[in-house]
């Protein structure tokens, strides 16, 4: 395999592995994120306020809290 093949399919597998770690942790983050909006709703904050302190709508918080 030539040099230049080489670097290619180095490159080209060091991004599928950064593109997988990306997908994880996007994963991880969004289920963080609907714990802690569980979290405030069980703690007696409305979706309105979840949103107003986190920058969303309250619908959108909803579907966070519903996992859409």
């Amino acid at each position: 395999m030539p040099n230049d093949a080489k670097a290619k399919g180095k490159a080209l597998a060091e991004a599928k592995r950064a593109q997988l770690d990306y997908e994880r942790n996007v994963k991880a983050a969004r289920e963080e994120r609907r714990k802690s909006f569980a979290r405030a709703q069980k703690a007696g904050s409305s979706l309105a306020e979840i949103g107003e302190a986190v920058g969303l709508h309250r619908s959108r918080v909803g579907e966070i809290l519903r996992g859409k």
